[in-house]
């Protein structure tokens, strides 16, 4: 996002950027007909429609475009310090007038909050999904969403992400609102957050600062893969066994360069041994902040944000787009994704024809090409399901567990004051949501699996405890960080 233009420049460069939009209107577009291309993804045996995607800061609001785009295929979204669809609302109107619209939206109620009202967004996305320009919305209701924002976080208002919490609320409804978890009682700063075990170089737990990845302790990669597909095998420790592959994103750009997009030539993919010996696999999109990409940081988000261990043992290919900052047209000096329409200059960036959704798009397509729909590996398979807590905030509970054979649904249980367990929710995934908890409080769950009319015998119990509630934050980023689990 635009977290390093200070406000006050961005409205002194608004008649500026309004000239510079002017001008790309009637400029001939970078061709991409005669570069020559370099490394091309490979097709693997990995179906489309379990693929997922996340991203943190502008790859936040660039992950719930992507979702909403291509719900169709999109399983689940994680959210890191984002915002709702359509945020930043550039409009299809007069362009030479209306630009200004959208940046101060970017930079001001969707950075620093609060959102007064979503149902501009709400509609806008219902008025896109009927003409066909997003995929329906009911696909929407079946995708597992993760929401983070920590309260150290001093470039993004906690007021954003509560409005992204309740714009997926809206689209949910009340039948899945167990596929939402937010996690709001960290003491991270504007970053992506890591464990304490991920080495030197990256920032402690409050910092708001490059390379903007926080070590708080917190596996986010983890939660964010669990909360998507159920509980997965640990993460590998020490040598992964995949590998980590350089892709030419010119071949993605249709006929354009990359450069024109804003994005890199280069992306990268990091693919496990059994995905290249053409095991069953699936894909997950992550997507960097500003200044996060490799011309900047180098490869740290790629390596250090921790998807690709938790991949290299669970069958996941984990593809890593890269925007690039552009001094030029179209006007983008962080590196940020598009989530203004900075390239688009319509209402197309937030959809399927949007010119880096596309890109992405075709990525997954490429990636996706020899998938073939097959039952999930052995390991996925236990009766009775495998139940996990993989995390906590001071009022919920994210729980995910193993598939069993031939369930069309399961049944979530908590244990009540009367020590029976009482059912919360039922949902057709592998995870769960459970909102409305006590802070500081123990609570322990079953799961059930549901065949039809069948019920199966309930899990092993999983408890944890709730986080206390975070005392209010005046000065994110000097914020108190080590509060009691």
């Amino acid at each position: 996002m635009l977290h390093h233009e200070p406000h006050r420049r961005m409205m002194r460069t608004v008649a500026a950027l309004r000239a510079a939009i002017a001008l790309s209107l009637v400029a001939p577009s970078l061709s991409n007909e005669s570069r020559a291309e370099g490394p091309a993804l490979k097709a693997y045996n990995a179906v489309i429609g379990e693929s997922s995607v996340s991203g943190i800061s502008s790859g936040a609001f660039m992950a719930v475009q992507f979702g909403f785009a291509w719900s169709s295929v999109i399983t689940g979204v994680g959210v890191v310090a984002g915002g709702p669809f359509y945020c930043a609302q550039a409009s299809a109107a007069d362009i030479l007038n209306a630009f200004a619209t959208p940046i101060l939206n970017a930079t001001g109620p969707c950075m620093r909050g609060p959102i007064a009202d979503l149902k501009p967004m709400v509609d806008k996305a219902e008025e896109k999904s009927a003409s066909g320009d997003l995929d329906p919305l009911d696909n929407v209701h079946r995708q597992k969403i993760y929401l983070f924002h920590g309260y150290n976080d001093a470039i993004v208002a906690r007021t954003v992400t509560d409005a992204a919490a309740e714009f997926y609320q809206r689209i949910l409804g009340d039948a899945a609102r167990g596929n939402l978890f937010y996690q709001n009682a960290r003491g991270a700063g504007h970053s992506f957050v890591v464990d304490d075990r991920s080495g030197e170089g990256l920032n402690a737990c409050a910092s708001n600062k490059s390379p903007f990845i926080d070590r708080c302790g917190y596996d986010q990669a983890g939660i964010i893969l669990q909360h998507v597909y159920g509980a997965l095998r640990p993460p590998t420790t020490g040598a992964l066994t995949g590998s980590l592959k350089r892709f030419d994103q010119n071949r993605y750009t249709g006929s354009h360069i990359a450069g024109a997009l804003s994005l890199g030539d280069d992306g990268y993919v990091f693919v496990p041994q059994a995905c290249e010996a053409g095991e069953p696999c699936r894909v997950h999109i992550a997507l960097h902040g500003c200044k996060q990409g490799v011309g900047t940081i180098g490869r740290q988000f790629i390596e250090r944000a921790g998807y690709n261990a938790w991949a290299d043992a669970n069958h996941i290919i984990v593809l890593y787009p890269q925007a690039e900052a552009s001094p030029f047209l179209p006007t983008n000096p962080d590196g940020c994704w598009d989530w203004w329409s900075y390239i688009d200059h319509s209402e197309d960036y937030v959809t399927k024809s949007g010119l880096q959704i596309a890109a992405i798009k075709a990525m997954l397509d490429a990636l996706t090409a020899d998938g073939s729909p097959v039952s999930p590996p052995p390991d996925h398979i236990r009766s009775p399901a495998e139940l996990v807590v993989t995390d906590t905030s001071d009022t919920a509970a994210a729980l995910a567990w193993t598939a069993v054979a031939g369930a069309s649904s399961y049944r979530v249980w908590r244990q009540a004051a009367d020590r029976a367990f009482h059912p919360v929710g039922e949902t057709i995934g592998l995870s769960y949501g459970d909102h409305g908890l006590a802070p500081a409080t123990e609570h322990a769950w079953r799961v059930t699996a549901r065949f039809g009319g069948i019920e199966q015998l309930p899990s092993p119990e999983a408890t944890a405890s709730t986080r206390a509630t975070p005392p209010t934050c005046d000065k994110p980023g000097a914020c108190p960080v080590n509060l009691p689990p």
